[in-house]
């Protein structure tokens, strides 16, 4: 295992070294801020598609011009409008940015008689409204945040603290009390920010005692499952992964602390990083995987990985373990390499793809981002320059971007959709590791699991 470990990190190395890539030959740099400036040019063209067909709707379909509704069934609250918005004012796209503003003081209204994911509509519609409030500083979005996180609130009534997964805005009903601990777990950063911002500390205590909650019931071996009844604290499946289901949980345990400086969220963080790499991680032919096991066994149950957890590298690096974070991050960027797209599943004991579907995922460039904020190493830049080129080559439609139905074809197939987070995640993630902008802390900054900032803007511009 050592030996495999030594030689990937060995061979990570050489390519930034000599500034090659896996996908080609010697390269020379290159010219990052004209990456930066096409970033933000093909952000304005997709936005001034979104605005002409789109506008107010919750997501465009980038192939036929129409639109689709998320997180409510029917109705729409302005999903990519909100999340675009700090993307927007990190680009100096300021009269798109105002736009869009605009819209939501007069427009934005969550008091609607429908169902929502608490996990999504928190992570995505209050975090897009705060990070918009901290660039602007306008109250009104604040207002905003609150007013639906209120809406969220009655979730958390359970005799656990952890939240049931779906909840009725203007009623307050809930439904279905069998989540996961990504769908309870990831509040903190936005609620404690709103509890910041607004005095009030039932935001963050709710958020945080969700947390606990699910920390307290892991393992003998310290592990969480994917799936636990919140009325019960009774765990309904016995695997173990760092992808869907408990992505973000991880996450928020490190982010709490990098953003609050919780020494409890630090120390939870720590007891499960370690027991994923003690029973979690595997070598195959000099490659790093994290495999899903059974959690109180720590047995492998599946060698199948989920797109999803391509983030993780990132965030492991950010908590220490630089060099299994960047072999994680490796050994994705081989699969980049050899699909152009990664697919949404892929077998790393069969090297192949178990989904072959791509919805327009942001994950692996989130790694690194954040591995290239801790060390500049020029080799994140290139697997961010490969994955920004390749979405400008095959998920290009004519009204936007577009997720993808097969990565596996020739040409790739496309689908019809662009989800709300691209304009949120990736497009920031490519201009803030391009551009250098002023307006963002390189040194001091937080993004949250959705991309959206809520440490680090810099209003004075230079």
């Amino acid at each position: 295992m050592n030996v495999n470990r030594r030689t990937l990190l060995g061979v990570t190395a050489g390519l930034a070294a000599a500034g090659r890539s896996d996908m080609a030959g010697a390269w020379t740099s290159p010219n990052w801020h004209a990456l930066a400036n096409d970033v933000r040019t093909q952000m304005a063209w997709a936005w001034d598609h979104y605005r002409q067909r789109a506008w107010g709707k919750d997501e465009i379909k980038p192939v036929s011009g129409t639109f689709s509704s998320f997180p409510l069934k029917t109705r729409h609250l302005g999903l990519s409008l909100i999340e675009a918005l700090d993307t927007l004012w990190l680009m100096g796209l300021d009269t798109q940015f105002q736009d869009g503003v605009d819209w939501v003081k007069t427009s934005f209204d969550p008091n609607v008689d429908g169902e929502v994911s608490v996990f999504e509509t928190s992570i995505r519609l209050v975090g897009g409204l705060l990070s918009a409030h901290l660039a602007c500083g306008d109250a009104v979005l604040l207002a905003k945040a609150r007013d639906l996180a209120d809406r969220l609130l009655p979730a958390f009534a359970t005799p656990t603290g952890m939240p049931y997964r779906f909840v009725n805005l203007k009623t307050g009903s809930v439904r279905e009390p069998v989540t996961s601990p990504a769908d309870i777990a990831t509040y903190l950063p936005e609620w404690g920010t709103l509890s910041r911002l607004t005095g009030d500390p039932r935001y963050a205590a709710a958020a945080r005692r969700a947390i606990v909650a699910v920390f307290d019931r892991r393992s003998r071996l310290d592990l969480v499952a994917t799936k636990i009844d919140v009325l019960t604290g009774e765990w309904q499946s016995r695997t173990a992964t760092v992808g869907s289901y408990c992505d973000s949980f991880f996450e928020y345990l490190w982010d709490s602390w990098q953003l609050f400086g919780d020494a409890d969220c630090k120390r939870m963080y720590d007891v499960c990083t370690a027991a994923i790499l003690k029973h979690q991680q595997v070598w195959k032919d000099g490659n790093f995987w994290i495999a899903d096991v059974d959690f109180e066994t720590g047995a492998i149950v599946s060698t199948e990985q989920d797109e999803l957890a391509s983030f993780y590298g990132g965030l492991l690096a950010q908590g220490g373990a630089i060099q299994q974070g960047a072999a994680y991050t490796e050994s994705w960027a081989k699969v980049q390499a050899r699909y152009g797209v990664l697919p949404e599943g892929y077998d790393y004991a069969a090297s192949k793809p178990t989904q072959v579907t791509n919805a327009l995922r942001p994950e692996l460039i989130d790694a690194a981002f954040n591995l290239w904020l801790i060390n500049r190493d020029p080799r994140w830049r290139e697997i961010g320059r490969l994955h920004f080129e390749a979405m400008k080559r095959w998920n290009k439609a004519q009204f936007g971007y577009t997720d993808l139905a097969d990565v596996t074809a020739s040409p790739k197939r496309q689908a019809d959709h662009c989800p709300g987070y691209w304009w949120s995640e990736q497009m920031k993630y490519y201009y803030l590791m391009f551009s250098d902008t002023v307006r963002f802390d390189y040194h001091d900054n937080y993004l949250s699991t959705e991309g959206n900032v809520l440490k680090g803007f810099k209003r004075e511009l230079g």
